[in-house]
């Protein structure tokens, strides 16, 4: 079996699943297998942020509608990128867990029709940007179009998938695989480190949790 080593200090809190889902009800989730476990948590997920070669891999179970994670993003993601995926020690991937509403949902879906054009972390960044609390209508779709507008994306490819909603089965799949794991909200970070050993960090904890992970996985 797979052990995943739990790190969190509870302090920068966590969005909690508000409305149970039925995945969830289990009090007993499933305990994976190592191969298994990563491949749930690198399935059904966004591009690559970073050299595919990075000893080390985050995954990061968010929803862009998430006080906390937006709270990660303008506190904590940055360091990470500038001193660890940019210099190829690590690299990201974000998977979705809409546990907010709606508009969760549809932005997920934005995101990654935004990928069709290779512009998936600039759109993700891009709805972190424009957040504007939990269920106040910034993640509509009118405004998912403004943005993707803005960034000078394709209009007309980026309209017709948003109108398929052709990413809906990743989203769901992802989702299934939070629940899976049996988390409860997000962020949800896992740290998978170059001997495939899991550390899962709980809320969007400060640079330097994580930076003390990296380094000791990269000792």
């Amino acid at each position: 079996m797979v052990a995943i080593i739990v790190v969190s200090f509870f302090i920068f809190g966590q969005n909690i699943v508000k409305t149970p889902q039925p995945e969830l009800a289990s009090q007993n989730p499933p305990n994976p297998t190592q191969k298994a476990a990563l491949e749930i948590l690198t399935s059904n997920s966004s591009p690559i942020l970073g050299s595919k070669n990075a000893p080390i891999t985050v995954v990061e179970f968010g929803d862009y509608q998430c006080f906390y994670c937006h709270k990660f993003f303008n506190n904590t993601e940055d360091g990470i990128v500038k001193n660890y995926i940019d210099t190829g020690k690590v690299k990201m991937i974000f998977k979705d867990f809409t546990i907010i509403g709606q508009d969760s949902i549809t932005a997920a879906n934005a995101a990654h029709c935004a990928q069709e054009q290779d512009k998936f972390w600039e759109y993700h960044d891009a709805l972190y940007n424009n957040w504007s609390g939990e269920n106040t209508g910034w993640a509509s779709i009118t405004n998912l179009v403004r943005i993707a507008k803005q960034m000078g994306l394709n209009q007309d490819q980026f309209n017709q998938c948003m109108t398929q909603t052709k990413y809906m089965q990743v989203v769901q799949g992802s989702v299934s695989d939070a629940n899976t794991l049996g988390l409860t909200g997000t962020p949800d970070f896992f740290i998978i480190a170059p001997d495939n050993s899991i550390t899962k960090v709980v809320g969007a904890e400060p640079y330097e949790v994580f930076d003390q992970i990296f380094k000791s996985k990269l000792q």
